[in-house]
């Protein structure tokens, strides 16, 4: 999945925003990007490939800027290429994005019958166009960013720059996770605790349809209507799970090693070792009540799923039906209101498998 950054503070960015995109590979990435204002102007580096290239490029060509936001991309619309890279660029708005704009070829075709150029094979590049034309039509930051959302369909989590203000960004979610970190006169944004710990550990999470203006200062937030909202603040404790290698290669190997331990540490909510019995559980599912099971999933998620079906069918006597989450979403399946439905996704974030 795709990871979002973002900083304003009171001290140069590009460097932190990178190091906190480094806190989010785990997710997996294929490119990445920065984008600050200097001197009242949008600028970015982009790299094809892992972030030691963005960090090569930035040392050839370093950024200043104490405001900023950067990316790390999972191509779905478009190659993973550095003109496909975030952020994308258009009449001074910068953005960065994580899910899918699913109605990106309808607002596409609207916008380029009336004049729009498009640069990149995204989904992404409609949102940073309609809030271009927007403001061409008048209307300030904070109403283009409204009216913007109240036109993009899907699962989306946001974050944007405007060039005629070097203290602000805007960021919004529906559906992948997105969280504000307090500083000290500094505030932050990102796709998860752990990449804004080593910022700050006071975090406010944005619930699905909300909306944020963050400045150096403090953070409002709207929700879809645009009313006023107050959403709690929380200590975050993700300093104490800081994801990195470790002595492995990478992570994929990493996780491999890992899989006792977290084998042991899930069967052990279920299974008292000491006793060798299995722990009751009091909400647990009568499967004989149950007709048949409906899983979906993606990519890895959807391979575990197998693996489930096989158990289900095997030791609970149940027919499991399995889909990608992006055919089990379109298909209708005439499932009875007594059937279980199972969703999996390894990051949560998967935009189909939430739908």
């Amino acid at each position: 999945m795709c990871g979002i950054v973002g900083i304003v503070g009171h001290q140069p960015v590009s460097e932190r925003l990178v190091e906190a995109l480094k806190r989010l590979e785990y997710r997996g990435y294929d490119s990445a990007g920065v984008a600050t204002i200097d001197a009242g102007t949008l600028q970015r580096r982009r790299a094809e490939g892992k972030l030691v290239n963005l960090e090569s490029r930035l040392r050839e060509e370093p950024l200043a800027g104490t405001i900023g936001i950067a990316h790390t991309r999972w191509a779905t619309h478009g190659a993973p290429t550095e003109r496909n890279a975030h952020p994308h660029f258009t009449e001074g708005v910068a953005v960065v994005h994580n899910g899918i704009i699913e109605n990106f070829a309808e607002l596409k075709d609207e916008l380029a019958a009336a004049g729009a150029e498009f640069q990149t094979e995204t989904d992404t590049e409609v949102v940073a166009h309609l809030l271009a034309k927007y403001r061409r039509d008048g209307l300030g930051r904070r109403e283009a960013m409204h009216a913007m959302l109240k036109r993009v369909k899907g699962a989306y989590a946001l974050a944007v720059l405007f060039e005629d203000d070097p203290s602000t960004i805007m960021a919004a979610r529906n559906g992948p996770p997105l969280a504000i970190g307090h500083g000290n006169g500094e505030m932050f944004l990102g796709s998860d605790a752990i990449a804004l710990a080593p910022f700050t550990n006071e975090i406010t999470y944005l619930i699905d349809g909300d909306w944020a203006v963050i400045g150096k200062t403090g953070v409002h937030i709207f929700d879809f209507d645009g009313n006023v909202v107050e959403r709690p603040r929380q200590i975050s404790t993700a300093a104490a799970f800081l994801v990195d290698k470790g002595n492995h290669r990478h992570f994929m190997e990493k996780e491999i090693y890992e899989q006792p331990e977290v084998i042991a540490h899930a069967l052990g909510h279920y299974v008292n070792f000491i006793e060798n019995r299995v722990v009751p559980i009091s909400d647990a599912i009568d499967f004989g009540k149950v007709p048949s099971l409906a899983i979906s999933a993606c990519g890895t998620a959807y391979l575990a799923g197998l693996i489930g079906k096989y158990w289900f069918e095997r030791y609970a006597r149940l027919p499991v039906e399995i889909d990608v989450a992006s055919e089990f979403r379109y298909r209708e399946i005439p499932l009875s209101p007594q059937s279980a439905a199972l969703f999996i996704s390894q990051s949560g974030e998967t935009a189909d498998t939430l739908a």
